[in-house]
């Protein structure tokens, strides 16, 4: 994967119109069902593909047409949504520039109907992901120098469309591995551990297709394990799919699932250690310095972390669970007690820190994957704080989010395309909107205790956590701000578009406003590869911490230097202001990240419930309103549940976390 399809994965949601006034209905009850299938039924179709060497699927000679779905569905003033494709339409052949269809969809909605299969039984849903995979097994291609890859679009009438445009990379998209190689992969995976008792006919031709694929990643990829690239300095694994740990992870998760049925496929356990080790090793930050133990999407930049995709964490617990390798799932862990809280307590799930949270749109791919990710912390590592958390993710779709509007309605099976920064509803509902919502749905239908909390939070929390002052505002200062001609450094991004410049021995006073709890201060500044740069950093008489401000050899990366934030080795008070002087050498300082020291939000609905994130040291929070207190440790354990009176202290300890519900 190069950087176009990445970047325009991150960005393309700023260009989706926010059209319609369709409104989602929250769920009437608790012990609701939550999914339903009908819009993602609506966007299903079938196409009749072209013969085509080296495309073929499971008794295509006697069932020729395939099912898939189209790839977005727009909104119309009556509710109804219109059927598109990808790209722009010609009409005199009926082709989309990228394609009616594409392998990436067609996989995902294969796995949420293997899961509502497998949850309820539905006959309905068996036929549909049978069909679905048959379609995903046609874009494989299984003969020739590209076997064992996919290609990503086709047309409504069937034919392929290997190179589509805008280009996608690979170009033609099945020349290398890919996000859609590693998304077939994961349907394969379930398909074959779903259909293995009912249809094991069947069940042997997607072994036969996951083999192909891992044939194919170990030629392409895994032939460099144990090779490590740099970047910026760091070590970096050199054996992921498209270099990401993003896409990695969702071919793990269908290798975890067949491996678990198929412990003998030495080709496929050998596959899946690997790949998680090598999703382990992007595992960065601390608990009190930027990415706060998040896992990190991308070997080429040190200062890039994207919510779609972010099923890391879940790809890690599922594997160490299969490997009985319990070390796999320890990044997982740290994220969910970290990365997530961090998250909560400050925007949500943004759809992309570059690093600071400039690309704040929220998509429900985002929010699905930390829902995914900390219920399988959950359910395989037994970390009790997990569950909680996923259920504040999750609550997003039910209204406790900037809009305070429901993204999901459990009457229609509508997902929304996105929640735009000033709260604006994208209100289009495309295949990935409607597969990773209901992917949410599922999970919190199979897990009754964290959908009863998820559905009873539907309003625009309030967020007291991590938040960003731009450097540029400073006043006063000696330097000068600058505003380059795109804020896109090829692997990071300027906050506000615009940075400040201070030559040695320039100065710069920065307010910082927000509370008065002690808060943790990040400078984001650029990191010249072996820069020689010193910044002091003081507020009032103190001094507060001196920056270094360098990273190592260039690598693989864009450029050489990173935007990267450093933690200041004392904190200072919320309301306060500091002072940063060039010291030696010139610096361009970004932005600053503040992190209070005790972070909380509070989400309402039918109940109100305040989660309380300590991070650094013991801290105490005064309840307004009597409640009930869980209290979870560092380590994420339940270590105390209790209530409270109103006006009374609550004490979180010292990096935990402590969830407080009143009604």
């Amino acid at each position: 994967m190069t950087l176009p399809r990445r970047l325009a994965a991150l960005l393309m949601v700023l260009a989706l119109a926010v059209t319609g006034a369709i409104a989602p209905q929250t769920a009437t009850a608790a012990t609701a069902t939550l999914t339903n299938l009908r819009h993602l039924d609506f966007l299903l179709d079938e196409v009749r593909p072209v013969a085509v060497a080296g495309h073929d699927t499971y008794l295509l000679g006697s069932q020729p047409a395939l099912l898939m779905p189209w790839t977005y569905a727009d909104a119309r003033d009556n509710g109804q949504f219109a059927r598109v494709g990808g790209g722009s339409l010609d009409p005199a052949t009926g082709h989309y520039g990228q394609g009616a269809f594409n392998a990436d969809d067609v996989a995902r909605a294969a796995v949420v109907y293997l899961r509502h299969w497998r949850l309820t039984g539905s006959s309905d849903s068996r036929a549909k992901a049978y069909e679905l995979l048959r379609s995903v097994a046609y874009l494989q291609t299984d003969t020739g120098a590209n076997r064992g890859r996919t290609v990503l679009w086709i047309q409504s009438d069937g034919t392929l469309n290997p190179s589509a445009e805008p280009v996608e990379l690979p170009d033609p998209s099945d020349s290398g591995p890919s996000y859609w190689q590693a998304r077939s992969l994961w349907a394969f995976g379930e398909g074959y551990a779903a259909f293995r008792r009912s249809d094991p006919a069947f069940a042997a031709f997607l072994q036969q297709r996951i083999q192909l694929s891992v044939r194919a990643l170990e030629r392409d990829v895994l032939s460099r394990y144990r090779h490590f690239d740099v970047a910026d300095g760091r070590r970096v694994p050199a054996w992921l799919i498209v270099d990401g740990a993003d896409a990695t992870s969702e071919a793990v998760l269908g290798l975890a699932a067949y491996v678990r049925v198929a412990p003998r496929d030495a080709h496929a356990r050998r596959a899946l250690g690997r790949f998680a080790e090598g999703i382990a090793d992007l595992s960065a930050g601390s608990r009190e310095t930027w990415p706060y133990d998040a896992i990190l999407p991308w070997t080429q930049s040190r200062s890039l972390w994207h919510a779609w995709a972010s099923q890391t964490g879940a790809a890690l617990a599922r594997a160490a669970a299969t490997l009985d390798r319990r070390a796999l799932a320890r990044p997982a862990v740290a994220e969910a007690l970290s990365f997530d809280p961090t998250l909560l307590t400050g925007d949500g799930a943004d759809n992309g820190w570059l690093p600071t949270p400039v690309e704040t749109v929220q998509i429900a791919y985002g929010v699905d994957s930390r829902v995914q990710s900390l219920l399988a912390v959950a359910d395989t590592t037994g970390t009790d704080v997990a569950g909680p958390l996923a259920a504040l993710h999750a609550s997003w779709f039910f209204g406790a989010n900037r809009s305070g509007e429901a993204m999901y309605s459990p009457a229609t099976g509508v997902t929304f395309d996105g929640l735009e920064a000033d709260g604006r509803i994208n209100r289009n509902s495309g295949a990935e909107s409607t597969i990773h919502g209901l992917l949410t749905m599922l999970a919190l239908d199979a897990h009754p205790r964290v959908r009863a909390l998820a559905t009873s939070l539907h309003g625009a929390p309030v967020r007291n956590g991590l938040r960003t002052v731009e450097a540029e505002s400073a006043s006063p200062t000696t330097g000068s701000v600058s505003t380059p001609a795109s804020a896109w450094t090829g692997e990071s991004s300027w906050s506000g578009g615009a940075y400040l410049h201070l030559a040695t021995g320039q100065q710069a006073t920065i307010a910082l406003g927000g509370s008065r709890r002690q808060t943790l201060v990040e400078p984001v500044s650029w990191q010249p590869e072996n820069g020689r740069a010193r910044t002091r950093w003081t507020g009032g008489t103190a001094t507060l911490g001196t920056l270094s401000h360098r990273v190592g050899e260039q690598g693989i990366t864009a450029a050489p230097g990173a935007l990267l934030p450093q933690l200041l080795r004392r904190s200072v008070a919320g309301d306060s202001s500091l002072t940063v002087t060039a010291t030696r050498g010139a610096v361009d300082v970004d932005a600053l990240l503040l992190r209070p020291a005790l972070s909380t939000a509070t989400f309402v609905g039918d109940r109100a419930v305040t989660l309380l994130f300590s991070v650094s040291g013991r801290q105490l929070y005064r309840a307004e309103q009597a409640g009930s207190v869980r209290t979870y440790d560092a380590r994420g354990g339940l270590v105390a549940v209790g209530a409270v009176a109103a006006g009374a202290s609550v004490t979180v300890p010292a990096r935990g976390v402590v969830v407080l519900v009143t009604r």
